[in-house]
């Protein structure tokens, strides 16, 4: 009798154990962080999910904002962007000479036509 009850208590404390193994391993997704907003729960899993799907788009063009920010860098001041094609993007401003054009390639990096 009491090696059948020692059998059935190792059976149930094996079976409770295997029931919270996995609530403790789903826990470790999340964390809590402390910060200026206050404190939070920030989960793991949602970010990776989230920006999984930038891979497989493929590669972009040249970001308007990326091209305004060369022209300014080369010493474009007032740029702006006059003409956008899928072939192009044209970027106008002024220089210490006078009004200046300034055309990128619609391809990732912006480069200088």
């Amino acid at each position: 009798m009491r090696k059948s009850l020692q059998f059935i208590l190792v059976g149930l404390a094996s079976m409770t154990g295997l029931t919270i193994s996995p609530t403790i391993a789903a826990a470790q997704d999340l964390e809590l962080r402390v910060g200026p907003g206050g404190v939070g729960v920030y989960d793991r899993d949602r970010d990776r999910d989230r920006y999984d799907g930038y891979e497989r788009r493929g590669p972009r063009g040249c970001d308007p904002d990326d091209a305004l920010d060369i022209a300014r860098g080369e010493g474009l001041r007032r740029a702006q962007i006059v003409r956008m094609s899928p072939r192009s993007i044209v970027v106008q401003g002024m220089t210490r000479r006078g009004p200046e054009r300034m055309i990128f390639a619609n391809r990732r990096g912006c480069p200088e036509i």
